[in-house]
């Protein structure tokens, strides 16, 4: 799997066509700044904002994070039913979810064979697979 290089915050805001605020920016420079790719929860990122000295709300931080997703630039992904992983890799890719430490890593895709999937209902379409197999240490 090939990983794509990810643009500058402010080029990656842009080219999915959202206005760079400055709150959107902080929240970019901390996803994409370094350019690699990373699995964060808004609690974290929040965290990291606090430590970097910026000024952004829990809430901006939740809200934000939900405009990234829609606009494409983030996956979300849900684990234990309430918690959710944002993945600033947006291909199509297996996870691991480690239950102790409760971390989220990417799962080497060219291992993961999906055979079959089941018929959508005639009224709807398949828009995406997550795949996240739950990890324990022996």
């Amino acid at each position: 799997m090939t990983t794509p290089i990810l643009p500058d915050e402010t080029d990656w805001l842009v080219q999915a066509g959202l206005r760079p605020t400055k709150q959107r920016v902080t929240l970019a420079h901390l996803l994409v700044g370094d350019g690699q790719h990373r699995h964060t929860t808004a609690e974290s990122l929040f965290t990291s904002v606090r430590k970097s000295g910026d000024a952004v709300s829990l809430a901006t931080v939740y809200n934000t994070l939900k405009v990234f997703c829609s606009a494409g630039l983030l996956r979300e992904i849900t684990v234990n039913g309430a918690k959710s992983y944002f993945d600033t890799n947006i291909s199509n890719h297996p996870h691991f979810f480690w239950e102790e430490t409760e971390e989220l890593c990417d799962a080497p895709a060219e291992d993961l064979k999906i055979a079959c999937l089941p018929m959508a209902p005639a009224v709807a379409e398949v828009t995406k697979v997550d795949v996240v197999i739950r990890l324990r240490k022996m």
